[in-house]
């Protein structure tokens, strides 16, 4: 669905990084963790297109917010990167955007009584919060693994840990959490009776889906692409699919087929 949207609140959470608060229509609160939404500020024209962002939270007002002319917002992260990200970056409360929203496949939460591993770098961290929320609410255990290359590339830990959810942090530089890369602090951990979920840079999720393919555990990534419509038309965000040969072409859009994939779909050569 395409709706305009009032800007409720846009907080810098850590340098460059940015949470903003919109309204949204009920029917958004039947939408699932791991979807996408695409923006557009109002009235502007450059830049043309809209842009991608997962959605990081979906909820219901809290009373003070009663005059809005709705009950429900939507929450994305996004990190200040060029025009349209600093444009963003920009608004204040009342201004308007214009969504397309939820698009794509979200993440399927697996069985029941299955420990929930969630594993993600920097602005992949968006769409694990939705998905951590929802997977408590089910009274699933739920643990995350978060890294970046500093500090400032960690978000809203607390906001997980408001929610029960086991945190591990590890950044690059070590001034977080331990030193080295995320996988290596997941590897440690890595068992039976597990579920993956991650969301991050593409290297990431490389070594993610390989480690866990190793191991014998089930993995869903959340994939990061550039796109243009969002509705799988303009087959920008293509990737190959796991059977993809030059005889036989075998892709998937990000947009219309994911953003979410079980990790075997995907060729990772």
């Amino acid at each position: 669905m395409q709706f305009k949207s009032m800007v409720l609140s846009n907080v810098e959470v850590s340098p460059g990084y940015f949470r903003m608060r919109m309204t949204a229509p009920q029917e958004l609160l039947e939408s699932s963790p791991g979807q996408f939404l695409m923006l557009k500020v109002v009235d502007a024209i450059d830049p043309l297109l809209r842009r991608p962002f997962g959605l990081f939270d979906v909820g219901t007002f809290a009373p003070e917010y009663a005059g809005c002319g709705t009950q429900c917002y939507t929450e994305i992260l996004y990190k200040v990167v060029g025009k349209g990200t600093k444009m963003l970056s920009a608004l204040h409360h009342g201004d308007l955007v214009d969504l397309l929203t939820p698009l794509g496949k979200g993440f399927a939460a697996g069985p029941a009584g299955e420990e929930k591993v969630l594993v993600g770098g920097g602005i992949g961290l968006a769409p694990l919060y939705y998905l951590a929320k929802d997977l408590v609410m089910k009274g699933e255990k739920v643990r995350l693994f978060a890294g970046g290359r500093n500090r400032d590339d960690i978000l809203c830990i607390t906001e997980f840990e408001r929610l029960g959810v086991e945190t591990y942090v590890s950044t690059d530089d070590g001034t977080l959490g331990e030193r080295g890369l995320v996988t290596q602090v997941l590897e440690q951990h890595l068992g039976s009776g597990m579920r993956i979920f991650a969301c991050g840079p593409t290297p990431m999720l490389k070594a993610v889906a390989l480690m866990a393919q190793s191991h014998g555990v089930p993995c869903q990534v959340s994939m990061e692409a550039g796109m243009a419509c969002g509705v799988g038309a303009c087959l920008g965000c293509v990737l190959k699919g796991a059977n993809h040969t030059d005889e036989t072409p075998d892709y998937r859009c990000v947009c219309k087929d994911g953003p979410v994939f079980d990790s075997f779909e995907l060729q990772w050569s």
